[in-house]
C-alpha cells in the first residue's frame, strides 16, 4: 500500500531540512560579513600604525567584496525559504526582500567596478 507524503512524514522532514539549510546559509552570510569587518579593521590598523595614510577606497573595495558575497548568501537563503513558504503572503514578503537584496548587490557591484576603473586610470 502506498502512503501519502503526509502519512510518511516526508513533507515535514523536507521542510525541516530546508529550514536548517536556510539557517546555515544565513549563518555563513553573517560569518562572511564578520570576516570582512575583521580584515578591514586589521588592514586599517596596519596602515594607520605604520604611519601610512589609510587608502580608504582600497579598504572599501575589499570590504565591498565581502558584502557582495554575503548578499548572495542571504539571497540564497531567501530562495530556500520560498521552497517551504506556507502562504502567498510569505512568498510576497520573501520576494520583496529578494528584490531589495538583488538591487543592493547590483549597485554595490557597480560601485566596485567604478572604483576599480578609477584606480586603474
Amino acid at each position: 500500500m502506498l502512503m501519502s507524503p503526509q502519512q510518511a512524514g516526508v513533507e515535514e522532514w523536507v521542510q525541516s531540512l530546508v529550514l536548517w539549510l536556510k539557517l546555515g546559509v544565513e549563518a555563513c552570510g553573517a560569518l562572511v560579513i564578520a570576516a570582512g569587518v575583521l580584515l578591514l579593521a586589521g588592514r586599517y590598523l596596519r596602515q594607520a600604525l605604520s604611519g601610512q595614510r589609510p587608502d580608504y577606497n582600497q579598504l572599501r573595495l575589499a570590504f565591498a567584496r565581502f558584502l557582495a558575497l554575503a548578499l548572495e548568501l542571504q539571497l540564497a537563503a531567501d530562495i530556500l525559504s520560498t521552497a517551504v513558504a506556507p502562504s502567498w503572503d510569505q512568498i510576497g514578503k520573501l520576494g520583496a526582500i529578494a528584490v531589495l537584496r538583488t538591487a543592493l548587490n547590483y549597485f554595490l557591484a557597480r560601485e566596485m567596478r567604478e572604483t576599480e576603473s578609477a584606480r586603474a586610470a
